[in-house]
């Protein structure tokens, strides 16, 4: 980064900061004292200058794969200082392997596992636990709205935090939480353009424009125009956001975006398989659709949001961001299964493919704000902060009612152009409303220079209600959580950090995926039933390696969900039992930054050896199929995962890089009988600089064009992505 960049950094205040501002979180705290009991009195004053070092916000991820700073632990830390295992994906190492679409970036990152959702939505795995459909997904701290196809064209880096983390994010996260971090702007005048052309009829232009509009102040857009139409399935997007940022480095820095995303689309939406002696097998071509011409999925997210952070006189800072959004999404697919009596041995180009609908409407408004102190008083460091958010959801999980049969197909004739007519009419919805507040503090305490402990609290107050199509409230209920986080950090030198840690996680009944009623005997389920809780035991080291120019770390972990939702078999219609426990134990290995000049490495590595569900009330039926049992191995819980990237810079204007993403073999959650084989793919690229304007690079993803399977259903499969070929060219002014 030039250093020029770096100077602003501790550009001199403006005549801003001689005036003492009331934080607007400081406000939102006072307000939410009454929920605690307590009192909070402030008085006001003239503080000196502050001198801003922070780095964390700079555009520094576009020419590195380490991150130094984040603020995923809520208040800005270095990695190394946050006693569990962090994966981040940053902007330089998603350009060089294309990962354009959220979901490519967690598959290459170690730990995650995928479902193919009925509907269609997202539904994530970490270390086999899961993230609750989105629930545990954010941006910039605050809870992203589901129901979205995410891009990456607006991020600075992905950030993914394993194992229990309760006491930062509230409710969910028991395995963890992934964090959006977004583009903000500098000061520095820089553009950038890229436009990538690809195999399936590829093409995707991005534009990043930095504006540095006054002493301190900026203005950046993003925007980013993509079409695919890779045989059959197909796929436009449309994705826009600026941000104006000012009081950048003074006392009281401010900043307002807007955010607006449109995908619409053909997806493909699942391929069946052979399951033959417990394996399945795909046997179709990644690349073939076999669902109709005018299936669908069209999603979009738009939200505004306004971030204030006040730096105070002593090391400290109060940060509060309020957001307000929306998202949609119009699923109309097909569920491609092969005809009655197809085995591998018959499979050939007559064969009868058929198409059964699947479908989900759904539109959600979300509502939030979040207020988080971080600051230093001798040997302590603090935390603390509220957070509220109020969610308006309405769903149809599955409304094909009134659809025509689909006509079907040969496996010798994929993308036929058949169509189904939408005969449907309007969905009816039913409507989740919730309502949490969360109030939180953490304290690290040096008790030497070398030896900190840390010990944290959060209290939640989660609400929801659920009504019915017809507007009936059919369920109720409200939580007050406790969730607490302790740890040990040992640092013995400036280039080392050894931990102990432990946390608890809640995920609630009161949730809109989770918040299921039995219509048809017109009663509750999981309505009636309190939270489940999980709890996560780390124990690791970090090290800056390479004259601390890379960071690694090693964990081992162990993490339990001790009573688990399971159906009573006495009342199965009323209510579920809180008497299931499943655990997974195991290690976590994360190296990313530079060994040297002209060398690069980013790897992260899971290993979970043994996982298990230790207690169920699932019967184990006389085929020995079904869903997973007491003493099996949770489904979506491979024993490796992980990938590797490396770059060489062999000339002074070419640099090549390669890469692996690996998965070890895995069983589908509710088919104990089917196992997904492993599989390893392979990338390339290779990058050449003309001048300091333009580049242009080649990627080669999945090179040997491995068939696998990637996210997983207990009767059918989504396949991976085929072999792709893509010419970027770049141009920086």
């Amino acid at each position: 980064m030039p250093e020029a960049f770096l100077a602003t950094l501790t550009h001199p205040r403006s005549s801003l900061s001689d005036h003492a501002l009331l934080p607007l979180g400081a406000m939102l705290l006072a307000a939410s004292a009454g929920v605690t009991a307590q009192t909070a009195r402030s008085g006001e004053r003239t503080l000196g200058t502050v001198t801003v070092t922070e780095q964390a916000e700079s555009p520094q991820t576009k020419n590195s794969l380490r991150v130094r700073k984040t603020q995923i632990g809520k208040g800005s830390q270095e990695l190394k200082d946050i006693p569990q295992s962090v994966t981040v994906q940053t902007e330089r190492l998603m350009d060089d392997r294309n990962l354009d679409d959220f979901r490519e970036v967690l598959r290459t990152t170690a730990g995650v596992t995928f479902q193919a959702g009925e509907t269609g939505e997202e539904d994530v795995r970490l270390r086999g636990f899961s993230l609750g459909q989105a629930g545990d997904i954010y941006t910039d701290g605050l809870r992203d709205g589901a129901l979205y196809e995410r891009d990456t064209f607006n991020n600075d880096r992905i950030e993914v935090l394993k194992g229990s983390a309760s006491m930062l994010f509230g409710k969910g996260s028991t395995g963890g939480v992934v964090n959006q971090v977004s583009k903000q702007p500098f000061l520095m005048t820089q553009h950038e353009v890229d436009y990538t052309v690809g195999t399936g009829n590829f093409h995707r232009l991005t534009g990043d424009f930095n504006f540095h509009t006054g002493e301190n102040a900026a203005f950046r857009l993003n925007a980013m125009v993509h079409d695919a139409r890779n045989w059959g399935a197909e796929q436009e997007k449309l994705g826009i956001a600026p941000t104006y940022r000012w009081g950048i480095g003074t006392r009281n820095e401010f900043s307002v975006g807007l955010y607006h995303l449109q995908v619409e689309g053909r997806p493909l939406y699942n391929h069946p398989w052979f399951v033959v002696n417990g394996e399945g097998i795909p046997s179709l071509p990644a690349r073939n659709y076999y669902g109709l011409a005018n299936d669908r999925l069209d999603t979009g997210a738009t939200y505004a949001t306004f971030s204030h952070v006040h730096r105070f006189d002593h090391p400290g800072e109060l940060r509060t961001r309020i957001r307000h959004g929306r998202f949609e999404r119009d699923l109309l697919a097909s569920v491609v299964r092969f005809a009655p009596g197809t085995t591998q041995a018959n499979l050939g180009d007559a064969t009868v493919i058929t198409r059964a609908p699947k479908a989900r409407q759904g539109e959600s408004e979300l509502t939030q704000i979040a207020s988080d102190y971080s600051g230093r008083f001798g040997a302590h460091e603090l935390l603390a902060g509220v957070d509220l958010y109020h969610e308006d959801a309405k769903r149809n999980n599955n409304f094909t009612t009134g659809l025509a049969p689909s006509p079907t197909t040969t496996v010798a004739t994929p993308n036929d152009g058949a169509v189904r007519p939408d005969t449907r009419g309007p969905a009816p919805f039913n409507t989740f409303d919730a309502k949490d507040i969360g109030l939180y503090a953490q304290d690290t305490y040096g008790i030497t220079p070398t030896l900190k402990l840390v010990g944290g609290l959060r209290f939640d107050r989660f609400t929801a209600s659920y009504r019915d199509a017809a507007g009936t409230v059919t369920g109720e209920r409200t939580d007050k959580l406790w969730s607490p986080r302790v740890g040990v950090l040992w640092q013995p030198s400036d280039t080392s950090s050894y931990y102990v840690s432990y946390g608890t996680s809640y995920n609630t009944s009161g949730d809109a995926y989770q918040f299921a009623v039995n219509f048809t005997a017109g009663a509750q389920r999981t309505a009636n039933t309190p939270p489940e809780k999980s709890r996560n035991l780390e124990v690791g080291g970090k090290w800056e390696l390479f004259e601390r120019r890379a960071l690694f770390g090693v964990a081992a972990f162990y993490s339990e969900k001790f009573n688990e939702r399971n159906t009573d078999p006495d009342s199965a219609a009323l209510q579920e039992l809180l008497s299931g426990k499943r655990h997974a134990a195991g290690l976590e290995f994360n190296l990313a930054g530079r060994v040297n000049a002209k060398w690069d490495v980013f790897f992260n590595h899971t290993w979970i050896p043994i996982a298990q569900i230790d207690e169920s009330n699932v019967q184990l039926n006389a085929a020995g199929t079904g869903a997973q049992v007491e003493g099996d191995r949770p489904g979506l819980t491979p024993r490796h995962s992980g990938s590797l990237w490396t770059t060489y810079r062999v000339l002074p204007q070419l640099r090549l890089g390669a890469g692996l993403t690996w998965r070890g073999e895995q069983n589908p959650e509710g088919a104990r009988h089917v196992l997904a084989d492993n599989f390893v793919t392979a990338d390339a690229m290779a990058e050449y600089t003309f001048d300091e304007r333009w580049s242009a690079k080649v990627n080669v993803t999945n090179l040997t064009d491995e068939l696998y399977a990637d996210a997983l259903y207990r009767g059918f499969y989504a396949p991976g992505a085929p072999r792709r070929v893509e010419l970027t060219l770049k141009a920086m002014f």
